[in-house]
């Protein structure tokens, strides 16, 4: 019996110096692991603090980058509208539309400093400015990651720390938290995932996070309290959104815009960027010369391509000692980085048959001069045919299973016109051959060229020549009524700065800002028959062409060889 427990004490002490080598150089491998760990910590912060140390020259696009609302060119009623969205007690979302380069992203932060210094808006000074890409927020469809809403860190997850091994779930904050009490500005937000849309919908409106994992339990008292506090009452995410886009607005989902105020911020002209680029170039310390600035306001679309150009050509200047920018600098940018000219369409210098100054809009809030032609060649009668070229738009739409090409509305303005010129000018167009060109290289949709349209074909017919300083924007029903289109401040704008005198536009679409312009003269009309009394008009604004556009009219007679074609 002795012998038997001497054994088993034996035993038992043979496992337990095996349990306590185990523990023992378990403590040892963990202690050294830990020495191991501090030693490459060491060396990775002794290679940051040599990475920190070294930087290269600011950039002169942060140099020039605006701090505040006066270094913004170019956007007053855009500004103004920014402000009174987020300046005042009660702060809305906003989406931002413009081209790319014109100062969405510096708007939106120097308007919340701006607001912060206001006593009565609920920015505090800490209120921050967090900011997120549309087109590289990342969307995980596993729920695994979310840096935009925020999401859940489950036990499975590697890396989940001592919290994971103790089965707790540990939700992590997305951008939505971060931006708390202050502005999250998400850059192009019409790239984000249709399902992150709607994720931040519903952070909109209940002003917090609700996160789930199938690892939380509301009874264990193991879980920490403040996950408890998480998962129950949800993250604080009270925030005012700030989106752009270079996107139009019937791009962006209607249940955001639907939620926000929509500001437009415009293209700039050349006189705007020519200011950039002088502002930038002194920051850099350069002198530009006259005529390299105007290459400038030539080929830069932007805030941004005017500051790319300049610091390129400036690093050229500098390499061979240098502090002048001239005119061959500039121009070998231009040359060298393949930039474009600027479109720039301007009113014609006579009165011409058959050639109408027409008004679209292509991109958020900017609108240009259209050229609009049309030629008419006498045919046999009744073996006439309509010809439309140049760049329209044919919509495609999809739904129910199937695709649907629909005609353009373009398109359309061009069928109605042999409607219209029958019922209200008695003319008979299927005598002609009509072709109707929309040169320039912009691409048009929409209804708001029909009265160009209708006015270029009767003057094509009937040799009148058109005011050349005259320009027109309005949808023509076959009814002869003239409709109300978008975009009209934008158009007038434009037509102002390509040197018209004066603008047809919609009775619906007048406003009293027109009224009030000196530089041009705003035309409200309602029927298509005043449109065309007014273009073919000439004395009343141009007294001294009135000889040329007589001379310029003369009857058509049909020519001697016709070709049979149909109608």
């Amino acid at each position: 019996m002795d012998f038997s427990n001497g054994i088993l004490g034996l035993i038992n002490l043979f496992f337990a110096a095996i349990i306590g080598m185990y523990f023992w150089n378990m403590m040892r491998t963990q202690q050294g692991g830990k020495v191991a760990v501090d030693r490459e910590s060491r060396k990775e912060m002794d290679k940051l603090r040599k990475l920190r140390s070294v930087s290269l020259t600011e950039p002169l696009s942060e140099k020039t980058r605006p701090s505040s609302l006066k270094e913004i060119i170019g956007q007053e009623e855009g500004l103004r509208a920014l402000r009174a969205a987020l300046c005042g007690s009660n702060p809305q979302h906003v989406i931002l539309y413009g081209p790319p380069g014109v100062g969405k992203t510096a708007a939106a932060r120097v308007v919340l400093e701006e607001a912060k210094r206001n006593p009565g808006s609920p920015f505090k000074h800490m209120a921050k400015f967090v900011e997120v890409d549309g087109t590289t927020s990342r969307f995980d469809d596993r729920g695994i990651a979310d840096p935009l809403i925020g999401s859940v860190h489950d036990p499975i997850y590697q890396g989940a720390g001592a919290m994971g091994m103790a089965g707790i779930p540990q939700p992590k904050p997305g951008a939505v938290t971060k931006a708390h009490g202050g502005i999250l500005f998400i850059d192009e937000i019409g790239e984000l995932h249709p399902i992150q849309i709607n994720k931040l919908l519903k952070v909109l409106e209940d002003r917090k996070v609700f996160l789930e994992s199938a690892y939380y339990n509301s009874e264990d008292p193991g879980i920490p309290q403040h996950i408890h506090d998480i998962f129950q009452n949800g993250l604080p995410a009270d925030f005012r959104l700030v989106s752009a886009t270079t996107r139009v607005p019937e791009e962006i989902p209607a249940a955001i815009r639907s939620r926000c105020i929509e500001v437009f911020f415009k293209s700039l002209t050349e006189e705007e960027v020519g200011i950039i680029a002088s502002g930038a170039a002194n920051k850099a310390g350069f002198r530009l010369e006259h005529e390299a600035l105007d290459v400038i306001k030539k080929y830069a679309k932007n805030g941004r391509d005017a500051v790319n150009i300049l610091q390129i050509a400036g690093g050229s200047c500098m390499s061979s000692g240098s502090s002048v920018i001239s005119k061959k600098d500039v121009e070998w940018v231009v040359n060298a980085g393949q930039y474009c000219p600027r479109h720039k369409v301007e009113a014609p210098v006579n009165p011409r048959v058959g050639y109408v100054n027409g008004l679209a809009i292509h991109g958020p809030n900017t609108g240009s001069l259209v050229e609009i032609e049309a030629v008419a060649i006498p045919v046999r009668e009744g073996r006439g045919r309509l010809i439309a070229t140049g760049l329209v738009d044919e919509e495609e739409l999809a739904g129910r299973g199937r695709t649907i090409k629909k005609k353009s509305m373009v398109r359309g303005s061009v069928e109605n016109v042999i409607t219209i010129l029958r019922r209200f000018f008695s003319l008979k167009p299927e005598d002609y051959d009509i072709h109707i060109n929309f040169p320039g290289g912009l691409t048009l949709d929409g209804p708001s060229a029909g009265i160009a349209i209708v006015t270029a074909v009767y003057s094509a017919i009937t040799g009148h020549p058109i005011d050349n300083r005259l320009a027109m924007t309005g949808e023509v029903s076959i009814l002869g009524e003239i409709r109300s289109v978008g975009g009209v401040v934008a158009k007038v704008e434009a037509a102002a700065r390509a040197g018209i005198k004066r603008v047809i536009i919609p009775k619906e679409n007048c406003q009293e800002i027109f009224m009030c312009r000196n530089d041009i003269k705003v035309l409200p009309i309602t029927k298509i028959e005043e449109a065309v009394n007014i273009a073919t008009t000439i004395q009343n604004s141009h007294p001294d062409l009135l000889d040329f556009a007589q001379s310029m009219t003369s009857p058509l007679s049909p020519p001697a060889n016709i070709q049979h074609i149909s109608f």
